[in-house]
C-alpha cells in the first residue's frame, strides 16, 4: 500500500485526485495538506489534514506526493518533495516555466524516483474513440484535425485561475496539445492567436493554436464566450469525418460528490455518441469507448511498485509546455514558428 500526501484541497484536489486516490488499488489518501481541516476530515476521516508541505517532505510513511496546487507552486513543491526522496505526481499545467520541467525531470532521474504529470484526459471517453478511428485507419489520412473545448462563462469566476499568470493556455492548453501530440505526434511549426476577450478578464481567454503536419493542420482552442459550442472533435480525413459534440462524462460524475465506482462512470450516453460519416457520405453514431481516469493512477501504482514507465512521463509533460511557450511567442510576434 502507498500512502499518498495529497497538497491542496481546493477543485483538482478534492474533486479529482482524492477520490482517484480512493478508487485505486494500492494507494491510500494519508494526509492532505490545507487549510481546510473540516472538508477533508467529513470527506476522508482516514486521513489527516495538516498545514505545512515539509510535514509529508519529513514523513517517512509517505510514498507519493500528489501536487495540485495553483499553477506558480508546482517547481518549488516538486523539487522539495523529490529532494526528500518522494515520487511525484504534478496537475496540469506541468510547470509554468520549461526550465524548471527540465530542471525536475534531472533532479527525478539523479534520485530514481517517478515524476508524472496528471494528463487525465488521455483516458476520456472522446479522445479514446477518437484514437481507436485514427488507430484503426477509419477515416484515411487525416488533413484536418480539430480539438476544441468551449464554454460560456461570460462572467469572471472568483479564484486563481482567472488571474493574471493563469489563464486559458495555462489551464486547457495542456489538455488538448497532448490529446494533439498523442494523436499525431510533433508538429513541424505551430501558428498561434491568443486574445482576452471578457472586459474584466485579466488574462487571455481566448485561443486557437494551428499545428502544422506538412499539409495537414490540427487546431486546438477553447474559447468563453460560446453558448453553442463547436464539436469537441471534428477529424476529416480521406476515408472520412468523425464529429464528436459534448465534454466527456467523468468531471461531472466526481463534481458532484459521486465516487469513480459509481455505476457508469466514464460511459457516453448514447445520445453523446459521436458520428462517422464515411467517404460515400453515410453516417452512423460510433458508441464511445468507456473512459476511465482511474488508469492514470493504477499506472503510478505500476511505476511506483514495479518500475514501469510512469502513465504520462514528465518529458512528455515538458514538451507540451515548450509548446506553450512558443505558441505565446508566436502569438506576440504574429507569425509562424517552426518547433
Amino acid at each position: 500500500m502507498i500512502d499518498v500526501g495529497l497538497i491542496g484541497y481546493g477543485l483538482a484536489g478534492a474533486s479529482f485526485h482524492a477520490p482517484l486516490i480512493g478508487a485505486v488499488p494500492g494507494l491510500r489518501l494519508a494526509s492532505v495538506v490545507t487549510s481546510r481541516a473540516d472538508a477533508v476530515a467529513r470527506d476522508w476521516p482516514e486521513a489527516k489534514a495538516v498545514a505545512d508541505a515539509g510535514a509529508l517532505f519529513g514523513d517517512p510513511e509517505i510514498g507519493l506526493v500528489v501536487i495540485a496546487t495553483p499553477d506558480h507552486l508546482h517547481a518549488p513543491l516538486a523539487k522539495a518533495a523529490l529532494e526528500a526522496g518522494k515520487p511525484v505526481v504534478i496537475d496540469k499545467p506541468f510547470v509554468t516555466d520549461p526550465a524548471d520541467g527540465a530542471a525536475l525531470i534531472a533532479l527525478a532521474e539523479a534520485k530514481g524516483l517517478m515524476l508524472s504529470a496528471f494528463h487525465n484526459r488521455r483516458w476520456d471517453a472522446d479522445f479514446l474513440t477518437a484514437r481507436a478511428l485514427v488507430d484503426a485507419g477509419t477515416l484515411g489520412e487525416i488533413a484536418l484535425a480539430e480539438l476544441r473545448w468551449d464554454r460560456f462563462r461570460p462572467a469572471i469566476k472568483p479564484g486563481w485561475r482567472e488571474t493574471a499568470g493563469a489563464g486559458l493556455l495555462n489551464d486547457l492548453g495542456p489538455h488538448l496539445l497532448d490529446q494533439a501530440l498523442q494523436l499525431f505526434g510533433m508538429p513541424e511549426a505551430l501558428t498561434a492567436d491568443l486574445a482576452t476577450q471578457r472586459a474584466a478578464a485579466t488574462t487571455e481567454d481566448y485561443f486557437e493554436l494551428t499545428l502544422h503536419y506538412g499539409t495537414r493542420r490540427v487546431i486546438v482552442s477553447a474559447a468563453t464566450l460560446l453558448a453553442a459550442p463547436r464539436p469537441r472533435f471534428a477529424l476529416h480525413g480521406t476515408g472520412g469525418s468523425f464529429v464528436k459534440y459534448g465534454i466527456d462524462p467523468q468531471e461531472a460524475v466526481l463534481r458532484a460528490g459521486l465516487p469513480p465506482t459509481t455505476p457508469g462512470f466514464g460511459e457516453d450516453a448514447p445520445e453523446a455518441y459521436g458520428t462517422l460519416t464515411d467517404a460515400d457520405g453515410v453516417a452512423r453514431a460510433v458508441p464511445s469507448e468507456r473512459g476511465d481516469w482511474r488508469g492514470y493512477y493504477e499506472g503510478v501504482v505500476a511505476a511506483i511498485t514495479t518500475g514501469a514507465a510512469a502513465p504520462v512521463p514528465a518529458g512528455e509533460a515538458l514538451t507540451v509546455m515548450r509548446l506553450i511557450a512558443l505558441a505565446r511567442e508566436s502569438a506576440a510576434g504574429g507569425r509562424r514558428v517552426a518547433v
